[in-house]
């Protein structure tokens, strides 16, 4: 009977740990560590095109995070949980001064690795991503003023699968220019836990490393679309990313938020012309 119950309580201590990862890594390739971190609600597929790129010189590893494509849900805060284990995952491998490339919420997260640890990475490439995603989306901003409990997440909430759907196509139309990826984009975003949608965008929006962003020692680049408007965006980066030092920002003619989609020439030449 003791044996029993020691072998249930390990049971139950395993499958609450599987439960729990923030996050899936697939690695791809061998060389110098690289971090792919994706956006919000996407997979690591998004990473597909430019790890067949990368991983011919460079270790890649792929993540997916918790509550998007097929790895289950963790409970909130689901920013703070994924930056932590992440980190943890760098010191678990001994991977040496990686490269993170992080696209929009990867890239908001590289630059919170990289303020909190000034010296652990090489480099970071964020793909059109923002210090504060809340500071351009809400008018007088206020960190602590985010709450999970909000009217817009109430309404999430309350959207019907159809709602969603028809929701998550207008998401698509605005942030790729390239039709012919749209029904992905849709299709992660319905797949998406609904809780870590609605919760962990409150996690983004509540996140502000405008000024955290000063400690960062390490070279920044910032791939940065230009749609609808190359002036508008260009003023919003420069007031975002002040506190930053060095940093080189390129900016992507005729392409929305996935640059990797909409201008992926480009995009490839730059990844492989900064990442060396």
């Amino acid at each position: 009977m003791k044996k029993i119950v020691i072998f249930l309580t390990v049971l139950f201590i395993s499958n609450a740990t599987a439960q729990n990862k923030a996050f899936e890594v697939e690695v791809i390739g061998k060389g110098a560590p690289v971090l792919l971190l994706p956006g919000f609600s996407c997979t690591g597929d998004v990473w597909k095109e430019t790890v067949e790129v990368l991983s011919k010189t460079h270790e890649c590893h792929v993540f997916t995070f918790a509550g998007f494509g097929e790895v289950p849900a963790i409970e909130k805060p689901w920013l703070p949980k994924v930056k932590e284990s992440i980190e943890a995952y760098v010191e678990e491998k001994k991977l040496q001064q990686p490269t993170i490339i992080g696209h929009s919420l990867g890239g908001t997260l590289g630059l919170w690795l990289a303020s909190d640890a000034p010296i652990r990475y090489r480099k970071l490439i964020v793909v059109d991503g923002l210090p504060s995603v809340g500071a351009l989306m809400i008018p007088n901003f206020k960190a602590e003023d985010i709450v999970y409990d909000n009217p817009y997440s109430k309404q999430q909430f309350a959207m019907n699968d159809t709602e969603f759907k028809a929701m998550a196509k207008q998401y698509a139309a605005f942030m790729s220019l390239n039709k012919d990826k749209h029904q992905q984009l849709v299709d992660w975003m319905v797949m998406a836990d609904r809780k870590t949608y609605v919760y962990g965008y409150t996690d983004l929006l509540k996140l502000d490393l405008r000024e955290a962003i000063a400690k960062i020692e390490i070279p920044v680049v910032l791939l940065a679309a230009t749609y609808p408007n190359k002036q508008m965006v260009m003023a919003n980066y420069k007031k975002q990313y002040a506190n930053l030092q060095d940093i080189t920002m390129l900016y992507a003619d005729d392409s929305a938020h996935f640059i990797m989609y909409d201008q992926p020439k480009w995009f490839f030449e730059k990844i492989t012309e900064h990442i060396r």
